[in-house]
């Protein structure tokens, strides 16, 4: 038990530490601050790799010019969170591109647009049904 959470733990510290350096540190311009966000980061059970899922805000076009910077910077950021965090050894990381909001905002938007294209009549209806 104590593994899982000193795993999650990691995971934490990366996910905070990847973030500060989205914001702050990372000078490559493909990487815009404020266009890329850390949503996760899977730490695998022995430390030794981690997946660091970003979400991209921006054209098709953009969010693979903001992979390819982030691609290019992994061993700077490994390096870094190597000097920030204490481990007896750093572990490998890798960008993943997270399109879950992206889909689920899509979602949202296909079912706002169901509900105005309902008939009026068939949602006075369903109002009286549930009465």
């Amino acid at each position: 038990m104590a593994t899982s959470r000193r795993v999650s733990r990691v995971a934490e510290l990366i996910k905070r530490e990847v973030s500060q350096m989205l914001l702050h540190d990372i000078k490559d311009d493909r990487v815009g601050a404020g266009m890329v966000s850390v949503t996760d980061v899977d730490v695998s059970g022995d430390l030794q790799h981690a997946k660091i899922f970003v979400s991209i805000y921006g054209t098709e076009a953009a969010r693979a010019e903001t992979m390819a910077g982030l691609k290019s910077a992994t061993g700077y950021v490994r390096s870094e969170l190597g000097a920030r965090i204490r481990l007896r050894r750093t572990p490998e990381v890798v960008f993943i591109e997270d399109r879950s909001i992206e889909r689920g905002s899509r979602v949202l938007s296909l079912l706002n647009q169901l509900n105005h294209e309902r008939p009026k009549d068939e949602t006075k209806q369903d109002e009286l049904d549930s009465e």
